[in-house]
């Protein structure tokens, strides 16, 4: 278990990233004003209601109601648990992650990263060196893969045996234990050896290029299985990995479209063919984050079967999955390719402007989507047409709302040969927007709301406090244990920025409370005074607690004070709920 992050570390990575970048790399901003805009990449939309604040390090949809920081955007955007996030944004200011002693903030991965590019780097020196290499090499250059493809893929070979990889590697206890967590060995029946064995060995990388797992393909058809991935670990879930991603990212600049195929000797022969942009689904089926991580990279994806019974039904479950995530902006295609052929084989034998001819000319998700349903029914009587609309319908309605959905179900009219505009696809319910720069009515926030909501702002307000009674803070009011340990924080570190404040709070339970709260407030009026606004705010709220608080008699007697202590405790429980507006 590694230390927790320091959250000074955190408070100053924020300042030293800027959110700006972060988001401009995955989505292009636009200037607007002091802010950036875009569309948002988290819901559909025609004009973009997405913007980016460089001043206060902070995003927000008015659309959808996304916002937070630079981390919050890679934990959502990248898919990426916190650590990552952080570890992410370090790599990109050139800085190491620093850990505490003590507390624990998760398992410390590092050392299973280390790991496995040893082991990638152990597997890449057998290929040169290993006195039974030779038949994979030979097995290499029969596929027509030169050195240089080999190498910038970090090709390798797992040797014959049982354990070369665990001699090398396995040197104490720690490291075994470190081969085990990281899927490298296998222990059936208390027995212990190498996982991968007389294997080309094919290392699969995340998104930042950290080996993550590997793929093995035997040397001999006949053996089985044909292909061995790692097992899922810390590290490697292969329902959200594409292979290949990261080498096709650091081969193009841009890329236009992803060419989704089965194998790793498919991606990697593709590439000696000059065709980078291909990746793998690592033998599962396609799953919708791998959609995701398609559509964030490029608008296209071209999923290439063959052109077999197995190869069309698996063509219709990645279709299936698609539809969840395709839109207007997003395309996605269906490549059949000859019976018994394979894109390693056909690129191999009619060349590359060939193969991307047949890429170019790839079914639109559409035509295979009304062609298949079509290929089951009737079209030429009524009820083969209305067969049709049972069919499809429910397929059409996974589309998100938009353009492209309207247009399916009108074609879906057209061929069911029913009057326009009469099925009346479910739309789902939008979202009160409020663009930026739009007037609309907010409801006066309550005093509690207010104070948070500015410190969460510009924490530097703190500062004013010392001007007013600090009675309310024994008040066991709603929001008030918060708004006072947000004061505290902000008192003892008086350099954080409001971001940074915020990001103190990820682990707490008001963590979700706090984000809302700054997203509905996060653009105050220019011209408001906040300092007066903020004393203002601490004032109401001492004169709410000597309303609700009736002194009693200076000589009442202690039971009375007994009971008005209980009764105060019945009446205000202790919470860090933040109240709601005022009416």
């Amino acid at each position: 278990m590694a230390g927790r992050i320091p959250p000074q570390f955190i408070d100053d990575l924020l300042n030293r990233v800027d959110i700006v970048d972060v988001i401009n790399r995955r989505v292009p901003l636009k200037k607007a004003g002091k802010e950036y805009q875009a569309r948002c990449p988290f819901h559909d939309e025609k004009s973009p209601s997405f913007t980016v604040s460089n001043e206060k390090q902070f995003y927000h949809c008015f659309g959808c109601g996304a916002h937070g920081s630079s981390i919050g955007f890679l934990m959502e955007y990248d898919n990426l648990g916190f650590v990552e996030a952080v570890e992410e944004l370090a790599s990109l200011a050139g800085i190491e992650v620093p850990r505490e002693e003590g507390d624990h903030q998760g398992p410390d991965l590092r050392p299973l990263y280390a790991l496995l590019e040893q082991a990638a780097e152990y597997y890449q020196r057998q290929l040169r060196e290993h006195p039974q290499a030779a038949q994979a090499v030979s097995y290499l250059k029969n596929r027509g893969l030169s050195g240089e493809i080999a190498a910038s893929f970090a090709v390798g070979y797992a040797p014959p045996g049982w354990d070369n990889l665990l001699q090398a590697l396995g040197t104490n206890d720690i490291a075994v234990s470190q081969l085990r967590e990281a899927g490298l060995i296998s222990e059936p029946e208390g027995k212990r050896y190498d996982r991968f064995r007389n294997r080309i060995i094919f290392p699969i990388r995340d998104q930042r290029g950290r080996v993550i797992g590997f793929g093995g393909r035997v040397l001999q058809d006949q053996d089985s299985p044909k292909y061995l991935n790692s097992p899922e670990t810390p590290l490697f879930h292969k329902g959200r990995e594409l292979y290949g991603l990261h080498e096709a990212k650091k081969a193009l600049r841009k890329i236009d479209r992803l060419l989704v195929v089965e194998g790793y000797m498919d991606v990697v022969a593709l590439a000696q063919f000059g065709i980078r942009n291909s990746v793998a689904t690592l033998g599962t089926a396609t799953s919708k984050e791998h959609l995701e991580l398609i559509f964030r990279t490029c608008p296209e994806a071209v999923f290439c079967f063959d052109g077999d019974r197995a190869g069309r039904d698996a063509a219709w479950k990645a279709l299936q999955t698609t539809l969840n995530v395709v839109r207007e902006g997003r395309e996605a295609r269906f490549l059949f390719l000859p019976e018994g052929e394979d894109p390693d084989t056909l690129v191999r034998q009619e060349g590359t402007t060939a193969f991307e001819q047949r890429i170019q000319s790839a079914l639109p998700l559409s035509q295979f989507l009304f062609e298949h349903l079509s290929s089951q029914v009737q079209m030429d009587s009524i009820d083969g047409r209305a067969h049709l609309v049972e069919l499809a319908k429910p397929l059409l309605e996974k589309l998100p709302a938009g353009v492209f959905r309207q247009m399916m179900f009108q074609h879906l009219e057209e061929l069911a040969v029913i009057k326009p505009g009469s099925l009346n696809p479910a739309k789902p319910a939008s979202r009160q927007t409020g663009r930026p720069g739009k007037e609309y009515k907010k409801p006066r926030p309550s005093p509690v709301r207010m104070a948070i909501a500015l410190l969460l702002e510009y924490p530097a307000l703190a500062s004013h406090e010392d001007q007013l009674s600090q009675e309310w803070k024994y008040w066991d009011a709603p929001g008030i244990p918060l708004l006072s340990q947000i004061l505290e924080l902000c008192q003892s570190q008086p350099t954080l920025t409001g971001t940074a404040l915020l990001e103190r709070f990820r682990d707490s339970d008001a963590y979700p409370a706090l984000l809302k709260l700054r997203s509905k407030y996060c653009h105050f009026p220019e011209e408001m005074d906040f300092d007066s606004e903020f004393i203002g705010a601490l004032s109401r709220i001492n004169q709410q607690y000597h309303k609700e608080i009736t002194p009693l008699p200076r000589n009442a007697p202690l039971s009375e004070l007994s009971d008005e202590l209980a009764m105060l405790k019945r009446r205000f429980p202790g919470s860090t709920d933040i109240p709601e507006e005022e009416s």
